[in-house]
Parts: structure tokens; sequence; C-alpha cells
């Protein structure tokens, strides 16, 4: 950052961080034992490699664009001035998200240190009174670290209870596919998953209720006036286990990583965004090819979600009735979508990934081929900026406008 030139700062920032934990992914595959999936110390760089990536284009967005280059979001998060090696070392390497992240923009971490996310925005007098009301006191995360810290134990414990009797595993075993019919294959797979995702809950959970301890993570206030603690949160449980599209699920699963991925490669890459993010994904979760498969199937998932949102849900929103039908059937479809999609996230190697999809005899992917084909999709314009910036207040929940500082400034 220092020695590069401002111009194309971000550009080696990104290919050397990148590069090297790719490196140190390689190391840890091939030197150490093939297919120990445990926590190591690719994990906190995972963390660190998007800190820093954000941070170096934030920094290129505040010196070396002009304003009306940028969206609202992207203004909002620039780096005026050059961070000092002690603001550098503590965003990146501070206590709280050192392990498990998550991880946030520079922006709201100096607004944290600084104390200034509690602060109203607008005083109208001397006496603490903004907007005809009394100054709000810093508000306590104790409620939400206890909430939290609850949704740990009880993912830790179903996570533990069921793991061993549905394992993943199982659904490429040679006899469960002779003996079992495909329908109960399929529910299986789906109940394989499903004890499957609590481990990250509890982990996701847990790094959440570690900053909001410290004081991380304040987020403004909800329309019934109680302090919300869900700025860095990584997911939202009950949106996934409902969730009714495909995008509904990824914007509620590792937000944080969703928010970084659409901050330096979705807003920025000028081909095909979406191919390009999917494909950075996987070179950052690691390099066992069970990566590159999900993420590549996941292309295909998106692309022919969105083809079905488009084309054939306005016909089940004339009423009430019918949209209760196209939800419970595109949430068995996102489910078994889902679980499709990452189970060579789960197995890691090549063959016991592909004799998974050969026994469903890839219809998935033959399914979602003939629906991008068959069903046309408008190209999308280019948004407008405050088209843009509501976006961000929905999906991101990490603008300081409107996350920190009113009551009545409720979300």
């Amino acid at each position: 950052m220092v020695f590069a030139g401002l111009e194309n700062m971000h550009k080696y920032c990104f290919i050397v961080t990148l590069g090297y934990l790719i490196l140190c992914q390689i190391t840890r595959v091939y030197v150490f034992d093939y297919g120990m999936y445990s926590a190591d110390f690719t994990g906190p760089m995972m963390v660190i490699t998007q800190k820093i990536t954000s941070m170096a284009f934030e920094i290129h967005d505040g010196l070396a664009k002009r304003k009306e280059q940028l969206t609202p979001s992207q203004q909002y998060l620039a780096i005026s001035r050059m961070p000092s090696l002690l603001e550098y070392l503590s965003y990146n390497c501070n206590f709280m998200g050192i392990l498990a992240g998550p991880t946030c923009s520079y922006k709201d971490y100096m607004a944290f240190i600084e104390g200034t996310c509690y602060q109203p925005r607008h005083q109208e007098n001397a006496n603490g009174k903004e907007n005809g009301k009394y100054k709000q006191c810093e508000p306590s995360s104790k409620n939400d670290v206890i909430s939290k810290l609850c949704t740990c134990a009880i993912s830790l414990a179903i996570y533990l209870s069921l793991c061993k009797f549905l394992p993943v595993e199982r659904s490429v075993d040679d006899d469960f596919i002779k003996s079992t019919p495909f329908h109960l294959q399929v529910i299986y797979l789906y109940l394989a998953m499903l004890a499957l995702r609590p481990k990250y809950y509890f982990v996701w959970t847990l790094a959440d209720a570690i900053n909001n301890a410290a004081g991380f993570g304040f987020n403004g206030y909800s329309k019934d006036g109680s302090p919300r603690w869900d700025l860095i949160s990584n997911l939202r449980i009950l949106d996934i286990e409902f969730a009714t599209s495909f995008k509904m699920f990824l914007d509620n699963w590792n937000i944080q990583t969703a928010i970084w991925l659409k901050r330096v490669c979705y807003e920025r890459c000028p081909f095909n965004p979406t191919a390009a993010t999917f494909l950075l994904s996987a070179m950052w979760h690691g390099v066992y090819p069970g990566y590159y498969l999900t993420f590549v199937t996941g292309i295909g998932m998106t692309m022919a979600a969105r083809a079905v949102r488009h084309n054939i849900r306005p016909y089940f929103l004339v009423s009430d009735w019918h949209k209760r039908i196209y939800d419970v059937i595109t949430w068995a479809g996102t489910q078994v979508a889902i679980s499709y999609t990452v189970v060579p996230f789960v197995l890691l190697a090549v063959g016991p990934s592909l004799k998974f999809y050969m026994s469903w005899y890839f219809w998935l992917h033959l399914l979602c081929l003939l629906v991008a084909l068959a069903l046309p999709v408008k190209r999308r314009k280019a948004r407008e900026p405050q088209d843009n910036l509501q976006m961000d207040k929905q999906t991101d929940h990490n603008s300081t406008d409107t996350n920190c500082n009113q009551k009545d400034k409720a979300i």
C-alpha cells in the first residue's frame, strides 16, 4: 500500500494477498494430510485477506477516484487518508476477529474504536437533546450476547447429536445408493445437510457474540426502540432454513463474506460478474477440487433460479393462496438445490463428488441448463446511485448513516 501507486495499489494488494493465501492453502493440502478439514492457520489468514483487500479498494476509492465515480456505498466506505501503522494493525489483527472474523469495513471499525458509532449525528443544543428527544446512552449488548450464546449452545448440541447419525458421506455409499429409493435419497441428503449446518451456526454466532461483548456491532435501533447488534452478523438462521430462492439462501449465509465479494468483485468486474464472484469465492475458500465443483454448479443454479423468478413467479402473485403454493414449492426446490450443490464442498475430493452427481444422473445440472436456455432473462439496467444505496441498506446492514446514530431514525 505504501510503495505502490494509488492507481494500481488495490490490484497489487489483491493479487499478492490472495496469491499468498492460495500458496498457504496448497501447502496445507499437499504437505499435511489430504482431506484434513479442521481449524488451522489458513482460517485467520482468510479473514485478514478480506480485510487487507477491502482496505486497499477503499483507499483507492478515497484517494484515486472522484466522488461522482463512486456508488453511495463506496463513497461512505472510501478512506480519504492513508491509515497509520497502528490503525492498520489494529484493524487487521484485533483480538475480537483474528480467529473467526467476521470481517468488517475499516470505517465501521474506526467508528467503534473512536466511540462515534454510539453518538447521535445531530444535536440541536448543548443540553443533550437530539431532535426534541434526550440523547441516548451507550446501548448495552448484554441481552444480545446472552441470546447468541444460547444459540451457540443449541447449535453445538444439535450438531454433536446428529452429525454421526446423518453423515453426508453415506450419500455416496454403494449399498445406500442401490438399496434406497431415489426420493428417500433426496430426503436423506436434505436431513444430512440440515444436521451439518449447525456447526457453522455455532462458529459464526460465537464470533458475533465476542464482538458484541466487546461493544462492536451496534447497528442502530429497531422500530420498537430496542438496540440492534447485527452490524457484522454473519447469518440469519431462520431466513436460511426457510429460504424460498437460491439467492435468499446465499444472502443470509456467510453474510460478511458475501458483502466482501460484492464490494471487491461483483460491483467492479466488467465482464460476467456473477461467474467471476463465484470463482473468487472458490479461490478464497481453498484448493480442494470440491470447492470448485460447488461454486461452478452454483453459477448454473443462480442463473436458473433467476430465470424462474423472472418468468414464473409473476403468475403466482395473483392471490395470497397462489403465492403460498409458490413459496412452498420454491422452498422445497431451494433446499434440494442447495444440498445438491454443496455436496462436493463437504466431500472435498473429485472422485466422491462426481460419484454423487452420477448417482443423481446430473439431473439438476441438466435442469438448470435447460431452464437457463429456455427462459429468457432481461439484462439488468445499470442501477442509479439511489438504487445502489437502497440495495446496500437492505443487504449489507453496514452503513453508519442508518446503523448507529439515532433511535428515531429506526430501520
